[in-house]
């Protein structure tokens, strides 16, 4: 019979083996929440771009002294230069000083326009999902639901414009009637992420103990519904600028000779062969506003595990 040699530390022959110890888990979180975590750079140049549109809406006399609607015939359709950056528009008013002065209009309904359709996609989403499957809740839900088929159905300007139908143009009515035309997107992912959290755990747990629903509601429900909502609204104030610089374009918004960028649009495609700068630059500033909210939206989206 041949003997194997014992290797020194390994169990003889009469010794029975000890059980492995089970591997250590792999640190799954530290090589992949990095990467989520890290500023990517065309993030950051577009919140230091959104910051400067801020600063310009919020005080534009720093960046653009000037009067924007000081006329000057002389200097009508003045090309790009030292003294006009951006050149002149036909009665002689500065671009660059008109579009600086315009941020405050358009950020103004862009944003107000986030917040009502937010407010009144939260006041849907809840009334939808909040139910626990009775028949309040299961009628709320079943309302909600087709309440926004029905508007799905129509393409968001297009509800836009419906409302506007009835309230008149002017700038109010376009930003109620963008805000209205966004909330049943909000709505929507509303509706799923309560009705996702209200079969949690932890809301069951509430439930079971007895805590009223407006208790479950406020302090369990929607801290972790409305988390997402936040980071989605950052996104669809670019869509807001947007589709309000369009009913400004159409006539609907703010009217001449207010500096807003729509208006400035719709003033310029006049002279679109003549001075090329009164189209280019304010569709440049709804751009590159548009750009930069959805590219720092989808970086906190994706920061968030959001997205």
């Amino acid at each position: 019979m041949t003997v194997l040699p014992v290797l020194p530390g390994a169990p003889g022959p009469s010794e029975p083996s000890e059980p492995s110890a089970p591997p250590a888990p792999p640190r799954s979180g530290s090589g992949r929440r990095r990467p989520r975590r890290r500023v990517r750079p065309v993030e950051a140049v577009a919140a230091v771009v959104l910051a400067v549109i801020v600063v310009a809406a919020v005080a534009p006399g720093l960046l653009a002294p000037g009067d924007p609607l000081a006329v000057s015939p002389a200097d009508a359709f003045g090309a790009p230069s030292l003294a006009h950056p951006l050149g002149t528009d036909e009665s002689g008013r500065g671009i660059w000083t008109r579009i600086v002065h315009g941020a405050g209009a358009s950020l103004t309904i862009g944003a107000v326009a986030t917040l009502i359709g937010t407010g009144l996609g939260v006041l849907l989403g809840v009334a939808a999902g909040f139910g626990d499957g009775r028949w309040p809740g299961r009628a709320a839900d079943a309302g909600v639901s087709r309440l926004l088929e029905v508007l799905f159905a129509l393409p968001g300007l297009l509800l836009a414009l419906v409302v506007i139908a009835f309230t008149g143009p002017g700038a109010v009515p376009a930003t109620l009637a963008v805000g209205l035309a966004t909330a049943p997107g909000y709505a929507r992912i509303v509706r799923t992420q309560v009705r996702r959290v209200r079969r949690s755990a932890m809301v069951e747990a509430a439930v079971v103990l007895g805590r009223r629903p407006s208790t479950v509601l406020l302090r369990h429900v929607l801290p972790n519904a409305l988390a997402p909502v936040v980071v989605l609204a950052t996104l669809g104030l670019g869509q807001a600028v947007v589709w309000a610089s369009s009913l400004s374009y159409l006539g609907l918004g703010s009217p001449p000779p207010a500096p807003e960028w729509g208006a400035m649009l719709s003033a310029g495609r006049t002279y679109v062969q003549v001075a090329w700068w009164m189209t280019v630059f304010p569709g440049l500033a709804v751009v590159v506003t548009a750009a930069a909210s959805t590219v720092v939206g989808r970086g906190l989206a994706r920061r968030g595990g959001t997205s």
